[in-house]
């Protein structure tokens, strides 16, 4: 077996000998299929595309876009580079779908918020989800949507559209909750409560900075004393 490249078009992959005849497969770089040196074409390997959003969300929200190599896309996805582009065009394009990815999770996260229970039990049930989460996070991964705001949204429109997105969406699902209580009369009629949603959505992406920044054994008693207090504005 034997591994190489003959040029920057063509990706030398393997080399198979017998006592008649050598055989030789390439990957032209710029085509998703394989080829033999007669001419037969062989089958590109089939995934999930779903499935490869995940894996290259991980890698992602672990290193960071700046931080991410095609080659760390490569291991992590277990797809080949060429199959990588011809399926999502670039990394940046990769990394959207990524961010939106990480997205669809956290709204499935925040569907406490529509469970049973007052609106106080609800709100302090995510805000605990956080907590566990932050507490249980050996590889301080924190937010995937906060750190994109960090790292690339003051100059990538794209990715700002994304993360303005995965804001709103979390803001309009706390509003929608407390606007309920409000209405049913368990949160004061004088009570803004767009303002309010607004206030514990910053609690929640404060709470995941806060947690990177405390590493000793008091970081689970900060996080606690935030969510006492962000509840005391309900």
């Amino acid at each position: 077996m034997f591994t190489g490249y003959f040029s920057n078009q063509v990706h030398l992959t393997h080399i198979s000998l017998d006592k008649k005849k050598v055989k030789i497969y390439v990957l032209f770089c710029n085509d998703h299929f394989k080829t033999t040196q007669g001419g037969e074409h062989l089958r590109p390997k089939e995934f999930n595309p779903d499935e490869i959003v995940d894996a290259a969300m991980h890698v992602f929200w672990e290193r960071g876009y700046a931080a991410t190599s095609i080659q760390d896309l490569v291991e992590g996805t277990e797809l080949g580079r060429s199959s990588i582009y011809n399926a999502f065009g670039s990394k940046h394009e990769l990394y959207e779908q990524s961010l939106r990815r990480y997205q669809e999770l956290k709204a499935e996260k925040i569907a406490v918020l529509s469970g049973p229970g007052s609106v106080k039990e609800r709100v302090r049930a995510l805000l605990m989800e956080v907590v566990n989460e932050e507490l249980s996070d050996d590889k301080g991964l924190g937010c995937m949507t906060a750190s994109a705001a960090l790292e690339l949204a003051s100059h990538d429109a794209e990715v700002a559209a994304i993360v303005t997105q995965n804001l709103k969406s979390f803001e309009s699902t706390i509003y929608e909750t407390l606007l309920y209580a409000q209405e049913s009369g368990e949160i004061a009629a004088d009570k803004d409560v767009r303002a309010l949603s607004r206030f514990i959505l910053n609690a929640i992406q404060g709470m995941r900075v806060l947690s990177k920044g405390y590493l000793g054994q008091d970081r689970r008693q900060i996080l606690l004393d935030v969510v006492e207090v962000t509840l005391q504005v309900l």
